[in-house]
């Protein structure tokens, strides 16, 4: 098995989560989808990473499928429960993390232009999402222990990578202070061996 990203991704983090919790074992083979000579579109048209070559040379894409995949291959460490309201729950908390993901990278995607071509009210837009889907989250939160039920499970990997990544690429946000309950999150999930072996690089 090989899973095709590269280490900053927070969606490729999220498959690389997920493949340690499970103790499966894969290649992992860096290829920047926006390098000249990546060859990601050959195993997913959309020319985005992650994608998931399992034993038949199939290709899976799109992280949240993988980790679906990668759920059912294997019974260990259970992360996406199997009753039909807890694993909507779960599911609703990895999209809102993956959304709160999708406008921070739009963020950086903007800001990386020249400044006079950016563009102040996409960001703005965008920002906002990022605004409301942590206090959606924070709030969803409260004083629990785990973002979804009483264990560990997708919904803390999604959280954990998406929080992972507002470090990474947007410090100036400092959203520990104004949400405690996610910095506590944050810190528990990063002592899991799983998380320390994926955390994205400083630059």
């Amino acid at each position: 098995m090989k899973l095709i990203g590269t280490p900053a991704s927070p969606y490729t983090r999220k498959a690389r989560v997920v493949l340690a919790e499970k103790r499966i074992e894969y290649e992992f083979v860096i290829d920047p989808p926006n390098d000249a000579k990546t060859k990601v579109p050959n195993f997913n048209p959309l020319g985005k990473v992650p994608v998931l070559i399992i034993d038949d040379d199939t290709t899976v894409f799109d992280s949240r499928v993988i980790v679906e995949y990668l759920d059912s291959a294997s019974p260990v460490a259970k992360l996406i429960p199997e009753d039909t309201r807890h694993r909507i729950q779960v599911r609703r908390w990895e999209a809102l993390a993956d959304g709160c993901t999708d406008a921070v990278v739009a963020v950086v995607t903007e800001k990386r232009r020249r400044a006079e071509r950016q563009s102040s009210g996409w960001i703005a837009r965008q920002q906002g999402k990022i605004d409301l889907a942590l206090k959606a989250m924070s709030d969803d939160l409260g004083g629990k222990n785990w973002c979804c039920g009483e264990f560990f499970n997708l919904s803390d990997i999604a959280v954990g990578c998406c929080l992972g990544y507002l470090d990474l690429r947007l410090p100036e946000l400092n959203w520990r202070k104004t949400y405690p309950n996610l910095a506590k999150l944050a810190e528990k999930l990063a002592q899991r061996p799983s998380f320390k072996d994926t955390a994205p690089p400083t630059t």
